[in-house]
């Protein structure tokens, strides 16, 4: 169990490491160019900096607590704090007709809830 919640936090947080250093370095307008980037063009820039700027925290949050020992208990609100920003990642998606991400981040929620439950309950730090 340990080592798969060790896994899916690693995967967890490559998909948010990618996705901030996306987010934060390239342009919007490029962004709103790829497929399921489109939401960008309704979303400030200033916002979508601020959503890449959270998700490499998450990236960081996911990881580095546990390795370091250092606040263990930040892995599984990382993982909680993930599942917020999945839930507003597919209403936005939703809104914007790109239904077919949804399924994409209810996987990555998914995933996100079961490191939460695994370092919260049986395979806690």
């Amino acid at each position: 169990m340990n080592l798969a919640l060790w896994i899916v936090a690693g995967l967890l947080a490559a998909v948010a490491l990618t996705g901030g250093v996306t987010k934060i370095f390239v342009p919007k307008e490029k962004l709103a160019a790829i497929n399921g980037g489109g939401w960008t063009d309704s979303a400030s820039v200033g916002f979508v900096k601020t959503l890449g700027v959270l998700e490499l925290l998450a990236a960081v949050g996911l990881i580095l607590p546990a390795v370091l020992d250092i606040a263990p208990v930040l892995v599984p609100v990382t993982a909680i704090c993930w599942v917020l920003l999945m839930v507003g990642a597919m209403i936005t998606h939703l809104r914007h007709d790109e239904a077919k991400f949804i399924g994409l981040n209810l996987i990555y929620l998914a995933l996100a809830a079961f490191v939460a439950w695994g370092r919260l309950g049986p395979e806690s730090f």
